[in-house]
């Protein structure tokens, strides 16, 4: 829920993210120990974080801590609004392994991966839409994720809204038992849907493990829409501001491993799209 409501934060307005109350309360000032890695995550987030251990995230984490040669430790908190203050904000950690590159409220690493939302079908129920404007689209009943506490539509949502109107499109409430993404696969696997757009990440996981072959495909926003409802983003890890020491060695560590962490978001079924990582 996190990254995608960000993602949509970064792409609507900063500031949207923060809640009135936080942007009057400054930040816990607290610095880093230096023998330990603190990291916030969800404790029930797949693909990224789980309390297990399981997610990709919490692998790459491990990866990092390693690096640095110290302790790793998780704080967990459900993500719900107000996550980045509750969490960095509140001095429970240092690090969210998974931020947008853009997001001003850490101060973001490079970038560690890059991805997009991405078509989901069926194997073998031909081949996904050329775009937006593919005439295949009309009558097709295409799942969509709906994000942020308003329920507003994920950017294929206003994609499908302009340019492929004959479409039967279907919103998915992040709220519910499973995670929208997952309901949204699962509803393909069962022939209630056609199809779905979904953030990339999720996408890939749970296609990986759909009772029926899925076939993922990256999509790409209209040209019309590609600068205010860009379908990609980077991904980098957010360190809390000031923290700028801290904020390097991770940097250096996320060059050193870059071959191990693109193996894990393999490994995850994961999407990447070219760009800057």
């Amino acid at each position: 829920m996190r990254l995608l409501a960000l993602l949509a934060a970064v792409v609507v307005a900063p500031a949207f993210a923060q809640p009135i109350e936080a942007l009057r309360t400054p930040p816990v000032k607290v610095h880093a120990p230096s023998d330990v890695l603190r990291v916030c995550a969800d404790p029930d987030n797949l693909p990224y974080s789980r309390a297990d251990g399981s997610g990709f995230e919490n692998r790459i984490a491990r990866l990092l801590a390693m690096d640095l040669g110290v302790d790793l430790q998780f704080a967990w908190l459900p993500d719900r609004r107000g996550f980045v203050r509750k969490t960095l904000g509140a001095g429970d950690c240092d690090v969210l392994i998974g931020v947008p590159a853009g997001f001003e409220r850490v101060a973001p690493t490079r970038p560690y991966y890059r991805s997009s939302y991405a078509w989901v079908q069926r194997e073998g129920a031909g081949e996904p839409p050329s775009s937006f404007d593919d005439p295949q689209l009309a009558g097709r009943r295409i799942g969509i994720q709906l994000i942020g506490d308003d329920q507003a539509t994920s950017p294929p949502g206003f994609a499908l809204a302009r340019h492929a109107a004959g479409a039967h499109v279907v919103g998915f409430p992040i709220p519910g038992d499973k995670p929208a993404a997952q309901r949204i696969v699962e509803a393909i696997a069962a022939g209630e849907l056609d199809a779905g757009i979904v953030w990339g990440p999720q996408a890939g996981y749970f296609a990986k493990r759909a009772s029926v072959p899925m076939r993922v495909a990256p999509m790409a926003a209209p040209p019309d829409l590609a600068r205010v409802q860009p379908f990609a983003f980077e991904i980098a890890v957010g360190v809390r501001r000031g923290e700028d020491a801290l904020r390097q060695r991770v940097d250096e560590a996320l060059v050193r491993h870059r071959a191990e962490i693109d193996t894990i978001l393999a490994e995850y079924g994961v999407p990447r799209v070219e760009g800057t990582p």
